[in-house]
């Protein structure tokens, strides 16, 4: 992203989010019920595409993404981590929602985090105590350092969500990231979403990258890293992370909700790896 501006991937993906509930038919993969509010003006320009275009397989296909991959990593969060992470935040909408009673770490770029506060104040939404905002440039900030300022407790353990940020940066950077999350407690988990080379990608994916890539591109937000589930796995494994599983879209939530009437259809283009803090 630029330096200055925040991030428009992240509106987009919000966007995306509230656009289900409005776009698609029951039954519904994920319900961000907060993310239309928080938008606003900006999102409701961009729900107007998905209800007007919604069947195209960008809009549709980002629809898919953002609910599977949030449906799976918020249902990680029954396993009992106090600490949730949320890497690459955006306009995620989790620590407005929380119910569990645990602390939220969202970390972000410092330009999409000053947006997104102005924005919850022009909606009038409070952030709730349990909500800290960790602002954070993941190409050169010390991860750790900016966590702990937070009140980020490393000798307890977290789940870290860190979903639709890998493939805009670099190796070193994804490696730092990664480095960092290794010293969190033992039993601490990561779910990583990830971009498949184009070998790996079947048809859905090779007709959703087709459009989608060139657009990040065209926002100053080009996709940077792709990885082979092998691939991936190693470089967890050298940082310290051993995976437990790789996720495909489809597998994200249960099979039934993809039996359909609307143009909702899982793509092979990006997988969730999820791996362990083993100490």
């Amino acid at each position: 992203m630029r330096e200055t501006q925040p991030s428009q991937t992240a509106v987009m993906a919000a966007a995306a989010r509230a656009a289900h509930l409005v776009v698609d038919h029951e039954p519904y993969i994920f319900r961000d019920t907060m993310a239309a509010a928080l938008l606003g003006a900006k999102g409701e320009e961009v729900i107007g595409y998905h209800r007007t275009y919604g069947d195209h397989v960008v809009l549709s296909g980002t629809r898919a993404q953002v609910t599977a991959r949030s449906h799976y990593v918020e249902g990680r969060l029954g396993e009992g981590a106090g600490q949730y992470v949320v890497l690459g935040a955006g306009f995620d909408t989790f620590g407005l929602r929380n119910a569990t009673g645990g602390r939220v770490f969202e970390v972000d770029h410092p330009a999409t985090q000053r947006w997104k506060r102005e924005l919850l104040a022009s909606a009038g939404l409070t952030p709730p105590a349990q909500l800290a905002f960790v602002p954070v440039d993941f190409e050169s900030d010390d991860l750790m350092e900016a966590l702990v300022a937070a009140g980020f407790d490393p000798r307890e353990p977290a789940l870290v969500s860190w979903l639709g940020v890998a493939m805009y940066l670099t190796e070193e950077a994804i490696a730092a990231s990664l480095a960092t999350v290794a010293r969190f407690a033992p039993g601490s988990e990561l779910v990583m979403e990830y971009a498949l080379p184009p070998a790996l990608r079947d048809e859905q994916g090779h007709a959703f990258a087709e459009f989608a890539l060139p657009a990040a591109a065209e926002r100053g937000e080009p996709w940077l890293s792709f990885f082979t589930p092998g691939d991936l796995s190693s470089l967890l494994d050298r940082h310290g992370l051993k995976t437990a599983e790789h996720v495909r879209q489809a597998d994200c939530v249960a099979p039934e909700l993809w039996n359909r009437q609307d143009a909702l259809r899982p793509a092979d283009l990006c997988r969730l790896a999820r791996a362990t803090v083993t100490g």
